[in-house]
């Protein structure tokens, strides 16, 4: 990958999916906080630039098995995969790991106090996201899914009724920027996810998933913000032409 250096963290791991461990590695946000460059992202967390540079062009180069391209999905298909791996993970896993914290909360809480405020910032995530998703499903996915099959068939799109695709893009945006809040309290709030030395199995379990939950959505927001929605503003301006 050349000129990394004159891309935004975003269309960096767009490009490449495996400078992701890296940047999390450092503690920078790749998925709702994209749009910086390395430089600013470096600036704010203290970090060598040279050394993180290293490392980002070390694992994009490596030979690398298996892995999804996703920018060059068709945004159909990507809307498809969105949908049925990372929404499906969450309806699957917010009930789980609800259980888990209401259970640890009950028990630890009174020398873990804090477990009372993670409980209390994922059920608001849990909440919202549940709404997100569905206004995806409902709105934003049927009209992406609708450009594609327009292009396809080189026919005029008719607009939404929401306008432009741009209007729930930037909810979404603005509702991704809420869950990466949240869970950067959640994970601060955890130590990383760091069980205390006291720590029964259902609160080490509990911990585990949160952070599988967190890895998932980081995911799951970086193909969305990164990806997905600017070919979808893009297609739009195209047909519209």
């Amino acid at each position: 990958m050349e000129n990394l250096i004159e891309k935004t963290i975003g269309e960096i791991v767009a490009e490449d999916y495996r400078a992701a461990a890296v940047f999390e590695s450092y503690g920078i946000d790749f998925c709702c906080n994209g749009n910086r460059s390395i430089d600013v992202a470096c600036e704010e967390k203290n970090i060598n630039q040279d050394e993180l540079m290293d490392k980002l062009n070390s694992a994009i180069t490596r030979v690398h098995a298996g892995g999804n391209d996703y920018k060059l999905w068709p945004i159909d298909l990507l809307a498809d995969y969105i949908e049925k791996k990372h929404h499906r993970y969450v309806e699957e896993k917010m009930p789980v790991i609800k259980q888990y914290l209401n259970k640890i909360s009950s028990v630890h809480g009174k020398n873990h106090p804090e477990l009372l405020e993670i409980e209390s910032l994922f059920n608001a995530s849990a909440g919202e996201l549940a709404m997100h998703m569905k206004k995806e499903e409902l709105m934003l996915f049927p009209f992406v899914r609708k450009m594609v099959n327009s292009q396809s068939e080189d026919i005029k799109a008719h607009p939404p009724h929401f306008g432009t695709v741009n209007n729930p893009v930037q909810a979404m945006m603005h509702e991704h920027d809420t869950e990466g809040e949240r869970f950067r309290q959640i994970s601060k709030l955890s130590n990383q996810y760091t069980p205390p030395a006291d720590a029964c199995n259902t609160y080490k379990v509990a911990f585990s998933l949160l952070k599988e939950f967190e890895d998932d959505l980081h995911l799951h927001i970086h193909l969305e913000n990164n990806i997905l929605f600017p070919k979808a503003v893009a297609l739009e301006k195209k047909l519209t032409a």
